[in-house]
């Protein structure tokens, strides 16, 4: 009886194939160079390019990170919104995170941080 064996590259190589699905069933997409988490953050993306483009709402940044700091300045963690801007009409900042599933425990906690230590209130987008 023969056993054939194979090299540890061929067992990579065979493994990297096979894709678990994702954990919010979302399909990472590119756009112009731009990746994004899924179909639906693209498309509010490009909107606010567009936004900005025509002068409605200025500084888009697309995943903005706010570092996130404890009592003694240390980075507890870092919250990264999918954009952040200034609305030229309200006069404000908004922070954006677009949404296609459930809220997690870990987004509420950040979310929370957020409007306790730097007093700003993420807007969920869905």
């Amino acid at each position: 009886m023969t056993q054939q064996r194979m090299s540890a590259a061929e067992y990579r190589a065979g493994k990297s194939k096979i894709e678990k699905p994702r954990k919010f069933r979302n399909e990472p997409i590119v756009v112009d160079g731009r990746r994004y988490a899924s179909k639906r953050e693209a498309a509010y993306c490009e909107e606010l390019i567009q936004l900005e483009k025509a002068g409605r709402i200025g500084g888009l940044e697309l995943q903005k990170r706010f570092p996130l700091l404890g009592p003694t300045g240390e980075v507890i963690c870092v919250y990264v919104a999918d954009a952040a801007f200034f609305d030229h009409e309200q006069g404000r900042l908004r922070v954006i995170d677009v949404k296609g599933a459930p809220e997690t425990e870990a987004f509420k906690l950040k979310r929370k941080m957020m409007r306790v230590l730097k007093g700003i209130e993420v807007e969920v987008v869905r």
